[in-house]
């Protein structure tokens, strides 16, 4: 496929002053450093232009029970009345499944906190190449199964659980309400530009031509951080490529946001077409002018605000009180 060529006047102006930002510091592109530095150059970006972390309540790490070990989590809980059980919201960091831990994503569920009114549980679920697939999901479906069981011990309703995730972590998103479907009773999924399709199926995509161009997530880069996630693995799997699944029946109620000049962009038309021809709600936002991990720079981009403050409401409604 012959990738289109981008026109920059497609961006929004706020993000065309901060990529312009970017390539002028002289830092490389991420795909060209090795892993760690990678790990440590992606934790900055939300260091660097998340904002101030704003304050919660109360903030907890946890161990989960995992199927390789213990899974750490970070609970955030928010101004409530003592002794009532709040609702929560599992938070799954994107990444690109090698990317990404509780730190990197720590600015984002204050803000889903304050703005939803609800707990939020950020999971460190294992990376590749360390851990390729299927761990990061099997992970994530475990990391929910404990939270359900011990949620009335750590303040929460067990009876109103959401999940949300942006990229790598909507994927898996999307993955728990397909695969825990009938056994954790799951009030909603919030899909910030998921993937959803790492199958070849997906090169065809529009946007991966149109958009494949415009960092920070270039086709070269997207494709150095899947490919040891999906090394030797079917990527046809619904757990790599929920859009892969035939029946999407009776799955909690979506909202999709996506970016207009996103690689990953028709990941999230897609997904929204099949839920909806399952009969499943889908609330769906496009951001004109957005590139994909918007939402990490809420410190900069006012778009990223509001797209938080968007899904908070969202949540708040359905797993509030």
């Amino acid at each position: 496929m012959q990738r289109a060529r981008f026109d920059p006047l497609r961006l929004a102006p706020d993000v065309r002053e901060l990529l312009a930002a970017m390539a002028g510091s002289g830092e490389p592109p991420l795909e060209s450093l090795p892993l760690e530095a990678r790990r440590a150059a992606y934790r900055q970006i939300g260091a660097r232009l998340g904002g101030e972390p704003l304050p919660v309540r109360e903030v907890r790490e946890l161990l989960a029970d995992g199927p390789a070990g213990k899974i750490p989590l970070r609970l955030y809980l928010p101004d409530q009345t003592a002794g009532v059980l709040c609702g929560v919201t599992v938070y799954l960091h994107g990444g690109g499944w090698t990317l990404g831990d509780l730190d990197s994503h720590d600015k984002i569920c204050r803000r889903l906190v304050r703005a939803s009114g609800c707990g939020v549980v950020s999971v460190d679920y294992r990376l590749a190449p360390e851990h390729p697939a299927p761990a990061g999901p099997e992970d994530v479906l475990a990391a929910i199964r404990w939270l359900a069981r011990h949620a009335k011990s750590l303040g929460l309703d067990p009876e109103r659980i959401a999940v949300a995730g942006d990229s790598a972590g909507g994927s898996l998103s999307a993955v728990a309400c397909q695969r825990l479907r009938g056994e954790v009773p799951l009030r909603a999924q919030v899909l910030f530009y998921p993937s959803t399709d790492l199958s070849p199926a997906a090169q065809d995509f529009p946007s991966r031509c149109e958009n494949g161009a415009v960092p920070p997530l270039t086709l070269e880069l997207m494709h150095a951080l899947s490919s040891p996630f999906m090394d030797g693995f079917d990527t046809t799997d619904t757990r790599l490529s929920p859009l892969r699944e035939p029946d999407l029946r009776d799955l909690p109620p979506a909202l999709i946001v996506t970016a207009e000049c996103d690689v990953l962009r028709d990941d999230g038309r897609y997904y929204r077409d099949a839920l909806r021809s399952a009969g499943v709600p889908v609330e769906f936002v496009e951001i004109p002018g957005m590139v994909h991990g918007f939402v990490e720079m809420a410190g900069v981009l006012p778009a990223a605000v509001d797209a938080i403050e968007r899904a908070g409401a969202y949540l708040g409604e359905r797993i509030g009180r």
